[in-house]
């Protein structure tokens, strides 16, 4: 189940994931890629100002990773995937 108990301050970093994201155009509605990376962050924490300034590579990877894995009834993400910016 995904409760939406982000903190603000990881909130402020995620939208600057996307932003990030939109830079690099990953084809995804702006909300819909901020919800993903809310919904594995709460599930599966990341290190989410590691992911912010990694290199293009392992940024594209996670990024697309949590989209293409993530479970958006619970919030979790299959497939064993596991990001790599994971705590």
């Amino acid at each position: 189940m995904i409760t939406w108990s982000t903190s603000k301050e990881d909130c402020e970093v995620i939208e600057k994931i996307v932003e990030r994201a939109q830079e690099l155009r990953i084809e995804r509605d702006i909300l819909d890629l901020e919800m993903d990376i809310e919904a594995a962050h709460e599930n599966c924490p990341l290190r989410l100002k590691e992911l912010l300034d990694a290199d293009k590579f392992n940024f594209l990877h996670d990024v697309y990773g949590i989209i293409n894995n993530l479970n958006r009834e619970t919030g979790k993400l299959e497939n064993c995937f596991l990001p790599r910016f994971a705590k």
